[in-house]
């Protein structure tokens, strides 16, 4: 089984076997530095075969179908480096989690040097081991998946920012309600138990489940937004071959995105603020300020509205035949190249060449693959605004419609073109 085979111990970082975390990352830099080089050579004219050398159209398609072989490795290479990444990943979180509670020993054992050890103390490490075990445990179940990563990656296999964000605020309060409960069992009756009680006041926690209450219901407002969105083909989604941290500040391009650092900045702050607030007091829960709380439902409003405003339907303006240099102006017949003028052909995370190898054509009846044609750093054709694809012989003379479908399976509409004899 992959599994298995993937936790095997005998591998180290200069293996270059398939079968480990290692080797699927150098596997896939081979497959990259592959493609990137028969690109280059296509695109300098060299390594044609004599067969289609001489005839444009045989040419670009046999490039086209090459380029796109090599393309689909790299994509599965792609996918098991994503895999393996996700499973290191798993097992680095877990260690990570430890260490942050051994560096809480470590703080407290400094600050007690000067005032001694006590109970609140006591209780804090407590928390934190129990906390860590439970994350221990939920990361043991999804270890494959990503570990703690699990919960927070969305269905494109990016980490999603509606996730993240909820996420942290449920581990602090979850720290902040284990503290003094840790405390309050180990409490006799008196001033101090009395003082544990007060700290769960409703008035005083209110700000805070306020804010984990509404970040929880944006991710869950969001992932329904998105969903729909696609079903009704408004919004055009694509995997990526593994989350990073960086898909929490950009969107499916990786290009940065305002709504989402803005979120997570405010989040972050905010967030700092509470943790400062518990270390003070780690008898209570941390008090917010109104004024933040309404600070991250605003930036959450701001998040929720480009959620709901993001994404568009492909969109063919015009349809136009390609001239050459040199030819005469006429109309379009079978054979002749077209030109689809339009907006969103490659939507957002579809800039790979095995998601853009995917863009078909349809003309008429025939689906025509939107050949790529490779330059020196990337491809002139397909791209967002413009497709070139030649009119297939099987097409009958007369009025033909132009449909466009995306790397998403999103259908663009339908464009009316004549085609001569």
């Amino acid at each position: 089984m992959a599994v298995q085979e993937i936790s095997r111990p005998t591998h180290n970082g200069s293996c270059t076997c398939d079968d480990c975390p290692h080797g699927a990352r150098e596997g896939h830099r081979r497959a990259v530095a592959a493609f990137l080089e028969k690109r280059d050579e296509f695109a300098a004219g060299q390594g044609l075969p004599a067969a289609v050398a001489r005839s444009a159209g045989a040419s670009r398609q046999w490039v086209s179908d090459e380029l796109t072989l090599s393309a689909r490795t790299v994509a599965d290479r792609g996918r098991e480096a994503g895999h393996s990444w996700l499973y290191l990943l798993s097992r680095r979180a877990v260690l990570a989690v430890w260490i942050a509670a051994g560096v809480l020993l470590l703080v407290q054992v400094a600050a007690a040097l000067g005032t001694g050890w006590s109970t609140a103390r006591t209780a804090g490490l407590l928390a934190a081991l129990v906390l860590a075990g439970l994350l221990t445990v939920a990361a043991r179940a999804q270890t494959v998946r990503g570990g703690l990563l699990a919960p927070l990656v969305g269905e494109d296999n990016r980490l999603s920012t509606s996730k993240v964000v909820p996420s942290a605020w449920l581990v602090l309060t979850a720290f902040a309600a284990l503290l003094p409960a840790l405390r309050l069992a180990a409490s006799v009756p008196g001033p101090e138990r009395e003082a544990l009680y007060a700290g769960f006041a409703l008035g005083r926690a209110l700000p805070l489940l306020a804010v984990l209450t509404m970040t929880s219901a944006v991710a869950v407002l969001v992932r329904r937004v998105v969903s729909v969105r696609i079903m009704g083909q408004r919004l055009q989604k694509l995997p990526a071959d593994r989350p990073t941290g960086a898909d929490l500040l950009t969107d499916d391009a990786g290009r940065g995105s305002f709504p989402d650092a803005q979120y997570v900045l405010v989040s972050t702050v905010v967030l700092g603020f509470a943790a400062v607030s518990l270390a003070r007091f780690p008898d209570r829960l941390p008090q917010l300020p109104w004024a933040l709380a309404l600070l991250v439902a605003l930036s959450a409003a701001v998040y929720l509205a480009a959620k709901y405003a993001e994404g568009s339907r492909p969109l063919v303006l015009s349809v136009v035949r390609r001239r050459e240099p040199g030819d005469l102006d006429g109309a379009i017949r079978p054979g002749d190249d077209i030109e689809i003028r339009g907006v969103g052909f490659v939507p957002p995370g579809a800039q790979t060449p095995q998601m853009l190898a995917r863009l078909v054509v349809r003309v008429g009846a025939v689906h025509v693959h939107v050949p790529l044609v490779p330059v020196p750093g990337g491809f002139t054709n397909p791209s967002d605004a413009v497709l070139t694809v030649p009119v297939p012989a099987e097409v009958e003379p007369g009025r033909v419609e132009i449909q466009v479908v995306t790397a998403a399976g999103v259908e663009s509409n339908r464009c009316t073109i004549d085609v001569a004899e």
